[in-house]
C-alpha cells in the first residue's frame, strides 16, 4: 500500500490528504455557486471579483513585491555583518496590518458614502482618517520597540558570551 501513495504522491505532487482537502474546497466553491447563480447580482460579483484579481495579480503583487525587495536590500546594505535581528520583519508587520486597515476603512477614510453612513449612524466619518494615522503610527511604534529589545538583548548576549 505505500508503493501506492508513494506513486501517487509522486505523480500527484502531495498526498492524497491533501488532494482531499482541495476536492472539499471546490465542493464548497461549486456549491456557493449554485447558490448565487440565482442572484441578479451575481454577474456583478463574478466581475467585481475577476477585476480584483486581475488588478491584485497584474498591478499590486508586482508592487509590493518590488517594495519588499528594496527593503531587504536596503536592510542588508544598512546592517554589513552586523549581529542581532535583522529589521525587514519588523517593518513589514506594520506596513501589512496599516495596508490592511486601509484596505478596510478606505471608504470611510476618503468619505465616500457620506450620507448614507450619516443616516445610518448618526455620525460622520471625519475620525475616520485620524483613527487610521493613530492605529497605524501604534503599530509601528510597537514593532519599533520590539525590535529595540530584541536587538539589545541580541548584544547583551553577545557580549556577555565573548567576555567570559
Amino acid at each position: 500500500m505505500s508503493a501506492v501513495l508513494r506513486r501517487f504522491s509522486t505523480a500527484y505532487g502531495a498526498g492524497p490528504a491533501r488532494l482531499l482537502v482541495v476536492s472539499g474546497a471546490f465542493a464548497l466553491t461549486g456549491y456557493v455557486v449554485l447558490l448565487l447563480l440565482p442572484n441578479p447580482s451575481a454577474t456583478r460579483m463574478l466581475v467585481w471579483f475577476l477585476a480584483a484579481v486581475v488588478l491584485h495579480d497584474l498591478v499590486l503583487f508586482p508592487v509590493y513585491a518590488a517594495a519588499d525587495r528594496l527593503l531587504q536590500l536596503g536592510a542588508g546594505a544598512l546592517r554589513r555583518g552586523e549581529e542581532g535581528p535583522g529589521p525587514v520583519n519588523y517593518l513589514r508587520l506594520p506596513v501589512l496590518g496599516s495596508g490592511l486597515l486601509l484596505l478596510v476603512f478606505l471608504p470611510g477614510i476618503i468619505r465616500q458614502g457620506a450620507f448614507t453612513y450619516h443616516a445610518a449612524t448618526g455620525q460622520t466619518q471625519q475620525p475616520f482618517l485620524g483613527r487610521w494615522l493613530l492605529l497605524t503610527a501604534a503599530m509601528f511604534a510597537v514593532s519599533g520597540l520590539c525590535y529595540l529589545i530584541r536587538t539589545l538583548r541580541t548584544r547583551r548576549a553577545g557580549t556577555g558570551r565573548g567576555g567570559r
